[in-house]
């Protein structure tokens, strides 16, 4: 088996060592939350030990153990069962000692991270997977069994949407 920059993975450190930061990256982007990432993180790893048979090299060994953290996000969201995705709290304390400036940026980091949580499946997903950890359009439409066409129109439209949810909130402050 291939891992990162084509060499070979041997065992799960390896495996680990290769892709955790991505797969935790992409898990905060999903989940808003760095403890839930880094939980659903190893449980990732220990879900892709499990089926490592599976794996055919197909796809990148990135986008593989992707799709097993999107799952695993799921199966977490429905044994909590929430519906709603977890926000970052606006109420920040630490907001007290920033200049106006910098609180203005991160207030509007955090609901312009918010609006893209509001985005409907799959242009959240299809958006993330391109802005956090750069997948190629071709490798999103892999991870969803669509063409790299397909990849590509979605993530224009999640754009759009994104553009549109911002600029009407945009009225509103």
């Amino acid at each position: 088996m291939l891992g990162k920059g084509g060499r070979k993975v041997e065992d799960l450190s390896d495996l680990y060592e290769s892709y955790a930061n991505d797969v935790k990256h992409f898990l905060i982007c999903l989940t808003s939350n760095v403890d839930l990432a880094e939980e659903l993180t190893q449980e990732t790893f220990y879900q892709a030990l499990k089926s490592i048979k599976r794996y055919n090299g197909e796809c990148k060994m990135s986008v593989w153990l992707c799709q097993i953290a999107k799952h695993t996000y799921y199966n977490y969201l429905k044994k909590e069962k929430r519906n709603n995705m977890i926000y970052m709290d606006m109420d920040n304390p630490s907001n007290a000692n920033l200049p106006d400036d910098e609180i203005i940026k991160r207030n509007t980091l955090i609901a312009i991270h918010k609006e893209i949580h509001l985005l409907h499946e799959p242009y959240r997903e299809i958006f993330l997977l391109r802005t956090s950890i750069h997948l190629s359009f071709k490798e999103i439409g892999e991870i969803f069994d669509k063409s790299e066409n397909w990849a590509r129109v979605t993530y224009y439209r999640a754009k759009l949407k994104l553009v549109e949810r911002i600029q009407g909130d945009a009225y509103e402050l």
